[in-house]
């Protein structure tokens, strides 16, 4: 896609979270899908910043919230990477694909988990039906990926309590066979452990 003037105004608008600029390149011709040379369209860019009010901008223009660039970044994956809720709010009425995989093959809930954003995924899953058993490429759930790659802490407790409560299956294995409980119990993350064994 070759952009014009207009096209170029409109991703620095979203780069930079400026709403009152990015409405003005969209009156001025700019395509509400144009791409930088990363193919990251406007409401990837907006999204990346936490830019909330460019992307209501955006999603009332019609913009896509699945449109991946060339590492499979998508405005609503990346809120999962972000933890935004309030990103989440704005993307989520221009119904998402819940199913729609990263570069890892993760859907958001995953590194939200792996991140600590509690908010997020507490969010995620009272607003969505998002998969809280999703497989990524790597063989690893969002429970599993709290466990290997969080940090034991609360915030990573309150996340493992959260998937527990949404219906996340406790000893779903990775590759290995090893479930998150025996992870955590390796790591020696005692309440993580505690939590997986009183699990219904």
């Amino acid at each position: 896609m070759n952009t014009t003037a207009a096209d170029r105004r409109l991703l620095d608008a979203a780069r930079s979270g400026n709403a009152a600029e990015a409405t003005a390149a969209l009156d001025a011709g700019a395509r509400v899908e144009a791409r930088d040379t990363e193919l990251r369209s406007p409401l990837l860019l907006a999204a990346i910043g936490d830019h909330v009010d460019v992307a209501r901008v955006l999603v009332a223009a019609g913009a896509d919230v699945d449109a991946q660039d060339h590492r499979s970044d998508s405005p609503w994956l990346v809120t999962g990477v972000t933890g935004s809720v309030a990103m989440l709010h704005v993307l989520l009425p221009a119904g998402p694909d819940l199913k729609l995989r990263n570069r890892f093959g993760g859907i958001s809930v995953i590194p939200a988990a792996e991140r600590g954003h509690v908010a997020y995924v507490r969010e995620v899953l009272r607003v969505t039906d998002i998969d809280v058993d999703h497989v990524n490429d790597l063989g690893w759930t969002a429970l599993l990926e709290a466990v290997i790659l969080g940090d034991g802490g609360r915030a990573h407790q309150e996340i493992v309590e959260l998937l527990l409560a949404a219906g996340a299956t406790r000893d779903l294995a990775d590759r290995d066979g090893v479930t998150p409980l025996e992870h955590a119990e390796r790591r020696g993350f005692d309440r993580i452990a505690q939590l997986l064994r009183s699990a219904s």
